[in-house]
């Protein structure tokens, strides 16, 4: 057996333990009871440890060089050459670090997400305070143990967005929002005002889970090899080639939450069951970064579910499945509701326009409290300030402020400017669509989406975690990565709703 072979192998085995973790978590976050959390972060951080210490062992260390001989003078492309180069990015990173503060990451964060949980649900945020500072303080050591060009939060961005800097996305955020700036101060002074009160009528729960299961079906979605659960904040995982799960939640006088949320995560997931089974089991079944994650998410989600061509599709279905709540209600005013642009507290709920306000605030404070720059027994206060000054709104509880994102329970410091550069992607594909598939509008109209998952699955499923994300919006589009299809985008679906043309 080849050096090559041999660490196919061993990290095969990496991989299913990583997606066994994975079930932990899925189930922590839909099924466990609050009394499993101490044994679950038990659990969980024994595993960790373990992922850890296989992955970064010596032996693996020495097949990545002996398997890096093997590869040498194949093609860039080429899916060894390219499993070599991603284990040893990976290992390269990741030995630095001690099995024994991965551990205590897995355990803390385990058990901070119970605590955030019930924070947030009883609007404590003293409660969660002390789980936030120790998270914190974890990921800063991680930040320093891995080492980092510029900034200690570059170290801790590049497991999700790799070879992508803290100042390049500075650049990349100073350069938008500016133009988001504009667009929300246009449409506030438009004096045009949106009634999205029919999407706030009383919807039954259970008939919106059939909804939502019938519209991901619709999209593509394959239930031999997933499924549909809740969780308090909706997401998606990946527990292996053949299953790939989502979740959504539900509120009963906000249809929007419940629909869009399932097609978002069922983008991430299209994405997931698109990657070539060939590479299950190895490095490569992955997305190259959570950018481009985000991108089908927030394609299908927005490009698609919250567009006229969609909603004209659709709204008949919805119409007829809730009589009482939308029987007076017409397809113009469903479509321009969905598309209501007002500064809101909540992210998941925000609208296009000024969602990536909401990722530039935690950015912002996520950068100053890896630097040690937060009091953090002040954060609620800044993180309201932050809201009056990107959004013009104060939060009236930490609730529907501070508390209300689950990714700084799980640790996950880093992960938020993803959601813009998955947006800014997005929009940079679906230019790129329109102008190769020039009917789909009309296809969309028509509950067509076969063409659209098809074009998405030869050119960018399929590459997987083979390029750079740099490398692949280039070779996808022609161009890096740019705000000016985003604003484009943007202007040519409001200006129109507000009369802005």
């Amino acid at each position: 057996m080849s050096s090559l072979e041999k660490l196919k192998e061993k990290l095969r085995e990496v991989k299913r333990l990583g997606e066994s973790v994975g079930v932990l978590h899925w189930d922590m976050q839909c099924y466990m009871p609050p009394g499993g959390a101490q044994a679950r972060s038990e659990q969980v951080s024994i595993l960790s440890r373990l992922i850890h210490e296989k992955f970064t062992s010596d032996e693996i260390g020495k097949l990545i060089e002996e398997a890096a001989k093997e590869v040498e003078g194949l093609p860039y492309e080429h899916e060894d050459a390219a499993l070599v180069r991603v284990a040893k990015r990976n290992y390269d990173r990741e030995v630095k670090v001690p099995s024994e503060l991965v551990a205590e990451e897995a355990q803390t964060t385990s058990l901070a997400h119970e605590v955030w949980v019930n924070a947030r649900k009883h609007n404590d945020y003293p409660s969660f305070q002390p789980w936030l500072e120790k998270i914190v303080d974890i990921e800063r050591q991680i930040a320093e143990h891995r080492g980092y060009r510029e900034q200690a939060y570059d170290a801790l961005m590049d497991p999700y967005e790799p070879g992508t800097t803290t100042s390049e996305v500075e650049t990349i955020f100073n350069e938008l929002k500016p133009g988001l700036v504009q667009l929300v101060r246009a449409i506030s002074e438009s004096g045009i005002e949106i009634d999205d009160s029919i999407l706030k009528r009383k919807y039954d729960i259970k008939k919106q889970e059939e909804v939502t299961l019938d519209i991901v079906k619709r999209l593509g979605y394959d239930f031999h090899r997933g499924r549909q659960d809740r969780a308090p904040h909706p997401f998606c995982t990946t527990l292996g080639g053949g299953d790939v799960r989502i979740t959504t939640r539900f509120d009963e006088n906000f249809l929007s939450g419940s629909v869009f949320a399932s097609m978002h995560e069922a983008g991430h997931a299209l994405y997931e069951q698109g990657l070539p089974e060939k590479y299950d089991g190895t490095l490569l079944f992955e997305a190259c970064s959570l950018g481009f994650h985000e991108s089908q998410s927030r394609l299908w989600e927005n490009q698609v579910g919250r567009s006229r061509e969609f909603i004209e599709f659709y709204f008949p279905f919805l119409k007829e499945k809730f009589p009482e709540s939308l029987g007076d209600a017409s397809e113009e005013q469903f479509y321009k509701a969905a598309n209501k642009v007002t500064p809101s507290f909540i992210r998941v709920e925000a609208d296009e326009v000024t969602y990536n306000l909401h990722i530039m605030l935690r950015f912002e404070l996520e950068k100053e409290m890896i630097a040690g720059r937060i009091n953090f027994k002040e954060l609620p206060d800044i993180w309201n300030a932050k809201m009056k000054e990107y959004l013009g709104i104060v939060p009236s509880n930490d609730a529907e402020g501070v508390l209300q994102d689950v990714h700084w329970s799980g640790g996950s410091i880093g992960y938020f400017p993803t959601y813009t550069l998955g947006n800014l992607i997005a929009a940079q594909l679906w230019s790129k669509i329109k102008n190769e598939i020039p009917d789909i509008r009309e296809q969309i109209r028509k509950g067509q989406f076969a063409s659209l998952l098809e074009w998405l699955r030869k050119n960018v499923h399929v590459h997987a975690n083979i390029y750079l994300p740099k490398e692949l919006i280039r070779k996808v589009t022609g161009e890096g990565i740019s705000t000016k299809p985003l604003l484009s985008y943007l202007h040519e679906k409001f200006d129109p709703i507000y009369g802005l043309a």
